[in-house]
């Protein structure tokens, strides 16, 4: 005698294969977009790189870094680019305890970094509000008045990236993150968050090495 499957165990096959598919497109969302994303800014931040290249090469009319242009203190270049590196690498800390489980502790580390992104964007607008030179005033401050902004508010939106994640992992029971959830439902969803919060560190992990880069040209030289 053939077997029977009733439309409703159908239905809820059908239903739960769907979940599961638009599950695994989520997950590789988050690797692909973040990956975008950072071919997306590294063409952004290339465009400053050769502008800042071209100028300094050409020097016309010796108007690169004149006598009169004064390049700004190099304590807030060092606080600035600190802040991020270290917030980057106590994320990339935390991304690996709560692999290991420890929401709580990534939960900590996860604050702290956001403490010290936000105290990065805060000293960058102080410096930017207390330059010692005037926008276009030579080659090298065109540049970094062009750079410096756009860095501010990608700086941003990577803390408000990072806060929603925070708000996000409230929700999540710390047990999920040390065995297997009861429902297919939370299972997904403890993945899609850690999938999220992997991609967020490695973008901010190359917006740290961006910031290193550009203080080096700006500020050492």
């Amino acid at each position: 005698m053939a077997e029977t499957t009733s439309p409703g165990n159908e239905a809820a096959t059908r239903a739960t294969e769907e979940s599961a598919f638009y599950h695994e497109a989520a997950l590789n969302a988050a690797w692909t977009g973040s990956r975008l994303a950072i071919g997306a800014l590294s063409f952004l931040f290339g465009a400053f790189a050769f502008a800042y290249f071209y100028l300094f090469s050409s020097n016309g009319h010796g108007m690169w870094l004149p006598s009169s242009t004064r390049i700004p203190s190099n304590h807030y270049g060092e606080a600035i680019t600190g802040l991020i590196v270290v917030s980057a690498v106590i994320q990339t800390v935390g991304l690996q305890l709560i692999k290991r489980g420890s929401k709580s502790a990534w939960f900590k580390t996860a604050l702290v970094a956001l403490v010290f992104g936000l105290a990065a964007v805060a000293l960058q607008i102080v410096e930017l509000l207390n330059l010692p030179f005037q926008p276009g005033q030579s080659g090298f401050a065109s540049v970094f008045v062009g750079f410096y902004p756009v860095a501010l508010a990608v700086w941003l939106g990577a803390m408000v990236w990072l806060e929603i994640l925070l708000a996000q992992v409230r929700k999540i029971p710390d047990i999920s993150f040390v065995e297997q959830p009861p429902t297919y439902q939370q299972a997904f969803e403890v993945q899609r968050f850690q999938s999220s919060l992997s991609a967020f560190t490695t973008v901010w992990n190359y917006l740290a090495v961006i910031a290193f880069v550009f203080w080096l040209l700006f500020y050492v030289r």
